[in-house]
């Protein structure tokens, strides 16, 4: 396909984001031939889980997906993809921000792009909108953001640590205010093999029960209380935060000959926060499906239910359950006293099964969404 590819920023260019690389992320990448260029930057094991008390290591599961993770500064592997879709034949153009859209019948034919120099039209044949979790140019198409359901609250800054090269990633699932109460997130540190790692903090929310928290102060007392385990030093640097829509949470994700992926669908895993897998994937799918159907308004909505249906359906679920006042402090202790347990959790949190997956694992997990789904009364993407 001839195609170009637009961003309104410059590249090198940042992202608010906690750069780790999941297993489920590593096969994509690895599709694309990067999975050398990953190696040679850092390589782990799988998670170590604080909190309550416990502290467990929890290697990534493997199965039919890759048994190692891996952490990318924003900044350089969205300049790196940039750069393997340029060798692979797009056209790039930076510094132009999508503001719109003109339309012919029920054809999006060409996109209003603002620059610098000013305005310019290019006439497009397939639209594919992938301009993050606000979606400016999905919003002008008809998206909307459905709040009912869980969403989050996060903030992310990198940090000096001696402890960059450490083969784990770390969560504490007991997250903490200035006050000492538990709230309902996690915060993390994902060593990036550079002096540094990427710290960030995220709460859970929904409309019944917003996240009345100050994300930046609050990673600040997160990296105070961490900060001789991990051997942190020099301060806070480039500390940004976001709002996540998360598990298909809205509305007209596709028209005709346009569709909507990664955040700007939604497509983050409501109960970690994770968004660079369904970003890759979706890209992936997206254009599979451009290729064998002329209109994408029912059929692009409908396979990302068949896709990500059931698991967005049960994990946000899940993870609103945990926005309930004292379920968290209640469950959580039982839960970290548990290898068997939190390895399950881990599997199941980062949506680490895929259709091939026949254990009991991946069967209750693929029950448990489809009983979830049936009972929504707005299904992820509807």
């Amino acid at each position: 396909m001839d195609t170009l590819l637009v961003d309104a920023a410059v590249f090198p260019r940042d992202k608010t984001c906690g750069d780790g690389l999941t297993p489920r992320a590593i096969g994509e990448l690895q599709g694309l031939g990067l999975e050398d260029w990953l190696r040679a930057h850092t390589v782990n094991q799988g998670l170590r889980a604080h909190g309550f008390g416990q502290t467990l290591l929890l290697p990534w599961p493997g199965g039919t997906l890759p048994d190692w993770g891996s952490a990318v500064a924003r900044t350089e592997l969205d300049d790196h993809l940039r750069t393997t879709a340029v060798k692979a034949g797009a056209r790039a153009l930076d510094g132009a921000r999508a503001v719109d859209v003109r339309r012919s019948g029920d054809r999006v034919s060409a996109i209003l792009l603002r620059t610098a120099d000013g305005d310019v039209e290019v006439a497009c044949d397939r639209l594919v909108v992938a301009d993050g979790v606000r979606s400016t140019l999905g919003k002008r198409l008809g998206r909307e953001w459905h709040r009912d359901t869980v969403y989050a609250v996060a903030g992310r800054a990198y940090v000096e640590s001696a402890m960059s090269d450490d083969p784990w990633i770390s969560s504490h699932l007991e997250l903490r205010d200035e006050e000492g109460e538990i709230l309902s997130g996690y915060g993390w540190v994902f060593p990036l093999g550079n002096g540094s790692v990427n710290l960030g903090v995220g709460t859970l929310a929904t409309a019944k029960r917003p996240a009345e928290v100050a994300i930046k102060p609050l990673m600040q007392v997160y990296a105070d209380t961490i900060e001789a385990d991990f051997k942190l030093s020099g301060g806070l640097r480039a500390p940004t935060s976001a709002l996540l829509p998360m598990g298909g949470a809205v509305t007209h994700v596709a028209g005709t000959n346009w569709a909507l992926i990664g955040d700007a669908a939604a497509c983050v895993n409501p109960l970690n926060g994770e968004g660079i897998d369904y970003g890759l994937e979706s890209g992936r799918l997206v254009v599979d499906t451009m290729a064998e159907h002329d209109d994408l308004s029912v059929v692009w909505p409908q396979l990302l239910r068949d896709q990500y249906g059931e698991s967005f359906s049960i994990a946000r679920r899940l993870a609103g359950l945990v926005t309930v006042p004292g379920v968290l402090k209640a469950l959580g202790p039982a839960g970290m006293r548990s290898d068997w347990l939190m390895t399950l959790a881990l599997r199941w949190m980062g949506n680490l099964v895929t259709d091939d997956d026949r254990d009991r694992a991946a069967r209750v997990w693929r029950w448990a969404g489809r009983r979830s789904l049936a009972s929504d009364s707005r299904p992820p993407f509807s």
